[in-house]
C-alpha cells in the first residue's frame, strides 16, 4: 500500500496574511472561504461517487504552528492509514511528533524531513477520499 496517496493541503506564512488573502482573491480569484482559505474539492477518477479535497491556507509569520521547522511552509499528504504511517517513519529513525490531533475533519500526525520542514499527515474521516 502506498503511503502518500495525494495532496491535503498547502499552508504558508505570510507577513500580512489578510492583504495576502485579498490579493489572491482579486487576481487569482480563489474563491475564499468565511475560515481564510479554501478548499479545492474534486471527485475519485474510478469512484466519482467519493468526494476530496486540497486546503490552501496562510498562516500569520509569527505562527508556532510548523515548529520545530523555521520553513515558511507546510504541505499536507493524504494517507490512507495514518498510525501505520506514522509507526513505518518512526521505525526508520524519523522525527515523528508524539501528538496526533483526531477530530471530524479527520487523523492529522507530524513528521519533520531531512532538510527540517515539517510534514503534516492527513486521513481524512470516514467517507472521505484519502486517494
Amino acid at each position: 500500500m502506498a503511503r502518500v496517496t495525494g495532496l491535503g493541503g498547502i499552508f504558508f506564512k505570510a507577513k500580512d496574511p489578510d492583504s495576502l488573502r485579498n490579493w489572491y482573491s482579486k487576481h487569482l480569484e480563489l474563491p475564499l472561504e468565511d475560515w481564510g482559505g479554501m478548499t479545492f474539492r474534486w471527485r475519485e477518477t474510478d469512484q466519482p461517487e467519493r468526494e476530496g479535497a486540497t486546503a490552501w491556507s496562510l498562516f500569520p509569520a509569527s505562527s508556532k504552528y510548523f515548529d520545530p521547522s523555521t520553513s515558511p511552509f507546510m504541505i499536507n499528504y493524504r494517507v490512507a492509514n495514518l498510525a501505520q504511517v506514522l509507526e513505518q517513519l518512526r521505525s526508520e529513525g524519523w522525527q515523528v511528533d508524539e501528538k496526533v490531533d483526531e477530530s471530524e475533519f479527520g487523523k492529522f500526525g507530524w513528521v519533520m524531513d531531512p532538510e527540517g520542514n515539517r510534514i503534516e499527515l492527513w486521513e481524512p474521516p470516514p467517507g472521505k477520499s484519502a486517494g
